[in-house]
């Protein structure tokens, strides 16, 4: 199942997105839930939503590094 999970999971609290990823606390919890279609509609949300949060995570993502240290091997 595609997940847009980074591993930086805290909330933004002025727009409720999660900065590490975008999406809210209740799609977070549901997100095993939804189908392929809500899955893929929320997921084409994110990067719009990720704009409007406070600050952006200040460490590298567990699966940034992942990617970073696959392209390196």
């Amino acid at each position: 199942m595609e997940s847009p999970c980074t591993l930086v999971c805290s909330i933004d609290m002025k727009t409720g997105y999660c900065f590490g990823c975008g999406r809210t606390r209740d799609e977070i919890g549901s997100w095993t839930t939804y189908s392929d279609i809500e899955r893929r509609t929320i997921m084409a949300l994110l990067p719009a939503r990720l704009e409007t949060v406070e600050r952006k995570p200040r460490r590298e993502t567990r699966r940034a590094r992942l990617a970073r240290e696959a392209g390196q091997a």
